[in-house]
C-alpha cells in the first residue's frame, strides 16, 4: 500500500496552511515536509479527526512528503488497545497509509524523563506538593495574576531526589506532579507553571506497570514532534493558546528539531456532537448501541452506515481549511455521500412495508425474468435478471383506498406500471376483520411488458416490486440525525436534544433474491426508497440516506 493516498485526480486545494507549507519550500526553510496525525487512544475517531487526517495526509501527499501516525499516548487511566486498532482501521478505511512511520509517545517516556531532569537542573522545573484543587486557587484568574507555589523555590538536588523517587513509586497518585518554572502572572493561563508530569499509577497498554509517572500532553506532543522530525505540527484551534508553551518547550529542551504548530479551526456539524467526552457518554449511558452505531458521527459508525470513504475525503476537501469556526450543515456531507453513490451504487428492488398483490390474469405456477438496469448512470453496470410472477409485493404507503387528488399511485380502478414489468391495474380490495387492506387483486396487461403500452397510453405512477416467491426477507433500520436539534445542548443539556425518531427497525421486509448475497459493508440504492448498506448482523440492511434531504423540506416549511 502506498504511503499518504490521495485521490491522483483531485485538484490541489489551496488554503492557508498549504501557503504556509509551500512559503517554507520556496524559501528553503524546509525540504521535505513531515506531517502527523496523533490521536490519543482513548476513543474512537469522529469526523473531526477525518478532518485532520485529510489535511495531515492530504498535505503530505500534495508536496512529496510523508504523514506519521502517532499515539499520544501518555495516560493509562483512559487509554486502551482497543481504540489503538480501530484508530489505524478507521485510517486505512479512509484511504490513507503511514507506511513505516507508525509512533508512540510511550516510546519516547525515556527521552522526556531525561528532559525533565533537564529542566531540573537547569532551574526551570520543579517538584510541587499542591493538591490539584490547591493548584487552581493559586493559579488566578483571566483578570488576576497566580501566585508562585510554596514549594517553587526547592533547590535543583531536592527536586531532582524527589523527581526519581516519583519515578521509583515512593508517592501516591496526585500526591506531587513536576511543573515547569515559567511566570505564575503570565496573561496565558497555560504559562503559568504547567504541570509536566504528575503520579498515575494505572496499567499502560503497551509499557504497563513499568511506570508510575507520565508526562501531560504538553510535555509529550511537542518533544515527541521534534523527535519524529515533524516540520509543521497541524492542530485545532483550542490549541492555539497552548502555542507558546509548545514554544518554550522547544527554546529549553536539547531536542534534535525545531518544529512549529499551525492552527486551524475545528469540524463542527448540525445535528452532532463531535466530543469524544460526549460521545463515549453515549456510548455508555446507553443512547447508541456502541462506538460504531450507525447514527454515530465516527468513523466505524459511518463505516458501518455505509458513507463511503470517498464521499468523506469529498466533504472534507468541500468545506476546506480556514482559521475561523464555523458550523458545517450535516447535509453538505450528505450531498457528497448523494453525488458519489448516484453515480457508482447498483440498484435493486426492495419493498419495506409489503402489501401483497395477486394478479389474477396472470397463469397461476408461471413465471419469467425481466431485464433491469442497474445504474441508469452508469452503462457499464450493466443490467440484471428479476424474477416475476403472479404474487408480488409492493409497498403498503402506494395503494390507497380513497386517493387524494394528487395521488396518483395504486388505488381501486387505477393502472400504474410496474418498474420493467407490466402495466397493472387495482379490481379488488382484501381486508381483515378490523378493517386493514391486506391483500389487492389486480389484472396485468401482457401487451405492456417492458413497461409501455403499445397503444401509447399513459400512467402516472411507477411503482417498485418485489415476487413474492423470490422474495429474501430482511431487518431494515431506518437511521436519521442522532440530535433533533440544530446545535445540540445549546439551550441545556445535549441529551434532551436527542432524537426519539433517529431509528426506526422494520421487520419482514421483502428484497430483490440478489440483495441475499450481498456483502457486508456494501451499499446500493433501494429504487425510490434511498441508498442502503448490508450490515455485519445477518439479513439486517442500514439505511444510509434518503434519495432527498427530507430535513431541508421540513425545515422550509417551519
Amino acid at each position: 500500500m502506498a504511503e499518504n493516498n490521495i485521490d491522483a485526480t483531485s485538484e490541489a486545494p489551496s488554503d492557508f496552511i498549504r501557503d504556509i507549507v509551500r512559503g517554507d519550500l520556496d524559501a528553503g526553510r524546509h525540504t521535505d515536509i513531515v506531517t502527523r496525525f496523533p490521536p490519543e487512544p482513548n476513543g474512537y475517531l469522529h469526523m473531526g479527526h477525518a478532518k485532520s487526517i485529510c489535511l495531515n495526509f492530504g498535505l503530505a501527499g500534495e508536496f512529496g512528503g510523508r504523514c506519521h501516525l502517532r499515539f499520544d499516548d501518555t495516560n493509562p487511566a483512559r487509554e486502551e488497545q482497543e481504540y489503538i486498532d480501530a484508530i489505524m482501521e478507521d485510517v486505512r478505511w479512509l484511504g490513507f497509509d503511514w507506511g513505516t512511520h507508525l509512533y508512540y509517545a510511550s516510546d519516547n517516556f525515556e527521552q522526556l524523563y531525561a528532559w525533565a531532569e533537564h529542566l531540573i537542573e537547569a532551574g526551570k522545573a520543579y517538584v510541587d506538593d499542591l493538591s490539584a484543587e490547591e493548584m487552581r486557587e493559586y493559579r488566578g484568574t483571566l483578570t488576576e495574576p497566580g501566585k508562585n507555589s510554596p514549594y517553587r523555590d526547592r533547590t535543583g538536588d531536592e527536586n531532582l531526589d524527589l523527581f526519581r523517587r516519583m519515578r521509583a513509586g515512593e508517592f501516591g497518585d496526585g500526591t506531587r506532579t513536576l511543573r515547569a518554572k515559567i511566570d505564575m502572572a503570565s496573561g496565558n493561563i497555560n504559562l503559568r507553571d504547567p504541570v509536566l508530569y504528575r503520579i498515575l499509577h494505572a496499567d499502560h497498554p503497551r509499557t504497563h506497570d513499568a511506570w508510575c509517572i507520565y508526562p501531560n500532553y504538553d510535555f509529550a506532543h511537542g518533544q515527541s514532534d521534534a523527535i519524529e522530525g515533524i516540520t509543521h505540527s497541524v492542530c485545532t484551534l483550542e490549541f492555539e493558546d497552548h502555542r507558546p508553551l509548545y514554544d518554550w518547550l522547544i527554546e529549553n529542551l536539547p531536542v534534535p528539531a525545531i518544529p512549529h504548530q499551525y492552527e486551524f479551526a475545528r469540524l463542527n456539524m448540525t445535528h452532532t456532537v463531535l466530543s469524544k467526552r460526549r460521545l463515549m457518554e453515549l456510548v455508555d449511558g446507553g443512547h447508541v448501541t456502541g462506538w460504531d452505531d450507525p447514527r454515530m458521527p465516527t468513523i466505524s459508525g459511518m463505516r458501518r452506515r455505509g458513507i463511503p470513504a470517498a464521499a468523506i475525503r469529498d466533504f472534507a476537501a468541500r468545506i476546506g481549511v480556514s482559521k475561523s469556526n464555523a458550523v458545517q450543515e450535516v447535509a453538505a456531507l450528505d450531498a457528497c455521500v448523494r453525488d458519489y453513490l448516484n453515480q457508482r451504487a447498483v440498484r435493486r428492488m426492495a419493498v419495506l412495508k409489503p402489501l401483497k398483490v395477486v394478479i389474477e390474469n396472470y397463469p397461476e405456477g408461471d413465471g419469467e425474468m425481466l431485464d433491469a438496469i442497474n445504474n441508469p448512470n452508469d452503462e457499464s453496470a450493466g443490467s440484471r435478471q428479476v424474477p416475476f410472477a403472479r404474487e408480488l409485493y409492493i409497498e403498503a404507503d402506494d395503494f390507497m383506498e380513497e386517493p387524494p387528488k394528487k395521488f396518483f399511485r395504486l388505488g381501486p380502478g387505477r393502472e400504474v406500471r410496474l418498474r420493467y414489468a407490466y402495466f397493472i391495474t387495482c379490481t379488488d380490495v382484501i381486508k381483515d376483520q378490523a378493517g386493514n387492506v391486506t391483500e389487492l387483486r389486480c389484472t396485468y396487461d401482457p401487451e405492456t411488458k417492458g413497461g409501455n403500452a403499445p397503444d401509447g397510453r399513459k400512467v402516472k405512477a411507477t411503482l417498485h416490486w418485489v415476487s413474492a416467491a423470490h422474495a429474501a426477507d430482511a431487518e431494515v433500520r431506518l437511521y436519521d440525525h442522532l440530535f433533533a436539534a440544530e446545535e445540540p445542548g445549546v439551550e441545556g443539556d445535549y441529551l434532551s436534544d436527542l432524537n426519539p425518531d433517529s431509528l426506526e427497525v422494520l421487520t419482514g421486509c421483502k428484497l430483490e433474491p440478489s440483495l441475499a448475497d450481498l456483502a457486508p459493508g456494501e451499499t446500493v440504492q433501494f429504487e425510490r426508497l434511498g441508498y442502503f448498506c448490508r450490515d455485519a448482523d445477518a439479513g439486517v440492511f442500514n439505511r444510509t440516506l434518503s434519495l432527498r434531504d427530507t430535513w431541508a423540506k421540513a425545515k422550509s416549511k417551519g
